[in-house]
């Protein structure tokens, strides 16, 4: 009789990763979002950071390289929430990332019409 060497598979986990974080959802995300205001104005609001970071260190060097006005604004749902003039979306995404403020894969950006609560889409 010939001796055959195999390994049995282990049983795959798809909530392993989600056991190791501690528990499903646990994941905090970063949302960014753009607004559409008046005419060809809008607004990027960027929300999620963790809490123990200087939101308005992070605005005044956010409106220094990007050369636009904002500010941070504390909602009693959402907590704090930066707000910044035109479509920053981008630009916030690189900016968190570089300075490893947040990861990539937990930045979620949000196009037109994607949240409740905006009031009309950028026309493209």
């Amino acid at each position: 009789m010939v001796g055959l060497e195999f390994e049995i598979p282990s049983a795959f986990d798809p909530f392993a990763d989600a056991k190791q974080s501690g528990g499903a959802g646990t994941k905090e995300y970063v949302h960014i979002r753009i607004q559409q205001r008046n005419g060809k104005k809008s607004l990027t609001t960027v929300q999620g950071l963790p809490k123990e970071l200087s939101y308005e260190k992070i605005l005044k060097t956010l409106k220094k390289d990007f050369c636009c006005n904002g500010n941070v604004v504390q909602d009693k749902e959402l907590g704090k929430v930066i707000q910044l003039q035109g479509d920053q979306r981008k630009n916030v995404q690189n900016f968190l990332v570089n300075q490893n403020i947040v990861k990539k894969d937990q930045i979620k950006i949000h196009d037109c019409g994607e949240h409740v609560s905006q009031v009309r889409c950028i026309l493209k």
